[in-house]
């Protein structure tokens, strides 16, 4: 080896040298690097899962604020005071709470039992079963599926499927409200839900709740309530207005907006309005359209005794309505005869018409101005199956009243047992329709409209001993409500009879005609508090 070999050895191996050199201070350098970034992470981390802890323990804080409460307050008097004293102190609340709802059950639920009833059904019932009741109900959202293999080999094909489980997304309970008779639960949807897919599993989430009825509302475009019913309170039949009670009663103090019907399923007064209200009821025979009928005279009764309502009445069947004869100022039974007094109203809608063309935009109700209400029984009789030329006449001169009679102080209230287009080619007419029961489901849709039986109106599943009970729907109500009219017994429509023959004995100043009108159904959903 010569000396220019040894000198390239010698050079090589220094330059070698001195990259291991530096390549070794560059790894410590970023070893310190990596240490420093680790320990970066490794403390952001710790941060953000605190935070996130804390936020969640926030987020549970504000949203179960009465359950966090007690909890903080049950762990301060136990570390005060002891687990004795905290023991003797829950016995002596739950006593003192059992003697209130002992004493007077109405205040209890009103102040205490309500709250207490939603906080232990929320948390007993409503948040642990109620996803898997929606989860078997099809309301669930799978975000992707399990992957499918196939294999094909040149002995066959085989197919098997990933091992990953998907998780579906199930609607987040907000909240839980409970009434005498309804629980209301609040959920929130996730993407790719719509309230109408909670309509049509109604039913099915009455059976998996264990009771008789479901009804789903929309309280904003991604928040439902899902109301289960847990007790009928229209059990029992409703008693109309008494008489005797009326007697001292001005007509003038009478609402025409707002007149006493029955219940509602919430517990509360049903009232219905007669001023501009036109009305359809559709039952079966026997469903109680007599009480829907005969309930608000009833209670108009001075009224009709001071002059501020008068009432025809045209009865194919001569039966129902001949019953109170002397309550209507024009009354028919037959087709010409039916003609006749449609005739009368009409000449005198437009009579008013022109009085008051111009001057108002709603004509006041007064004894000079009635409020003139036709109640028409088994309008279906005489708008179908009579001869043609009546027939139209009949229908043409409903059509007008419902279309123009409003504002003029005019009301129809309709009566049929079969409810179908060809039977009341008008009843698109009547705004506010109340289906009593029915013998088949297509009769609901075709009184109620569309989408009525999936969002909770059964009528065709009401008994024969539940005359009366059905459900209201039109002019501001969101949802069916389901009610039971007064039951007026056959002596109260003779009482009533006497009642607006008598002499008047109040000023029959001018009624006002309500511009603005007022919850048609006399009733929220009071029931859940």
């Amino acid at each position: 080896m010569d000396v220019y070999m040894i000198a390239l050895v010698l050079g090589g191996g220094a330059s070698l040298g001195v990259v291991v050199w530096v390549l070794a201070k560059l790894g410590k350098a970023l070893i310190k690097i990596a240490e420093a970034l680790a320990a970066a992470a490794v403390v952001l981390f710790a941060v953000w899962l605190v935070v996130k802890a804390v936020v969640w323990a926030l987020r549970q804080v504000f949203n179960h604020w009465r359950t966090s409460l007690a909890l903080v307050v049950s762990l301060a008097w136990w570390q005060c005071w002891g687990g004795a004293s905290l023991a003797l102190t829950a016995g002596v609340v739950a006593g003192v709470l059992t003697v209130w709802r002992l004493v007077d059950l109405a205040s209890f639920d009103a102040w205490a039992g309500r709250h207490l009833r939603a906080w232990w059904l929320r948390w007993t019932v409503y948040s642990p079963k109620l996803p898997q009741w929606l989860h078997a109900c099809g309301l669930s959202i799978k975000l992707d599926a399990a992957p499918v293999v196939v294999t094909v080999n040149p002995l066959g094909r085989s197919i098997r499927r990933g091992q990953r489980q998907t998780q579906a997304r199930l609607p987040q309970v907000l909240g839980v409200r409970s009434g005498a008779s309804w629980d209301e639960v609040r959920v929130r949807l996730v993407p790719g839900q719509k309230p109408e897919d909670f309509d049509e599993a109604a039913r099915a989430l009455a059976s998996a709740r264990g009771v008789a009825r479901c009804q789903v509302r929309e309280l904003s475009p991604n928040v439902i309530s899902i109301d289960f019913q847990r007790r009928n309170l229209l059990a029992d039949p409703v008693a109309c207005p008494d008489l005797a009670t009326l007697t001292d009663v001005a007509g003038t103090a009478i609402d025409l907006r707002r007149v006493f019907s029955g219940r509602t399923e919430y517990g509360q007064d049903w009232h219905v309005p007669l001023a501009g209200g036109h009305t359809l009821v559709a039952g079966s025979t026997g469903a109680g359209k007599n009480s829907a009928m005969w309930c608000p005279l009833v209670s108009i009764a001075p009224a009709i005794r001071d002059g501020l309502v008068r009432v025809s009445g045209i009865d194919p069947k001569g039966m129902e309505l001949a019953y109170g004869r002397r309550i209507f100022t024009r009354y028919a039974v037959t087709g010409t005869d039916a003609v006749a007094v449609l005739d009368d109203l009409v000449a005198a809608m437009h009579a008013r018409k022109a009085e008051f063309a111009g001057q108002v935009r709603a004509v006041p109700i007064s004894s000079q101005h009635p409020l003139e209400l036709l109640e028409f029984d088994e309008i279906g009789a005489l708008t179908k199956y009579i001869d043609r030329k009546t027939r139209e006449a009949i229908t043409e001169r409903v059509a007008l009243l419902t279309t123009q009679g409003r504002a003029l102080g005019f009301t129809v209230r309709g009566y049929v047992q079969e409810p179908t287009k060809d039977t009341v080619p008008v009843r698109e007419l009547f705004p506010r329709r109340i289906c009593l029961r029915v013998s088949a489901k297509s009769h609901v849709g075709m009184v109620l409209g569309d989408q009525a039986y999936e969002r909770g109106a059964w009528a065709n599943r009401i008994t024969e001993a539940e005359a009366g009970v059905g459900y209201v729907f039109g002019e501001g109500i969101r949802e069916p409500l389901r009610v039971r009219a007064g039951w007026v017994p056959d002596e109260t429509i003779k009482q009533l009879e006497t009642f607006v023959t008598r002499p008047v004995e109040h000023d029959t100043a001018v009624l006002p005609f309500p511009t603005k009108p007022t919850d048609p159904t006399g009733s929220t959903r009071g029931g859940a508090a």
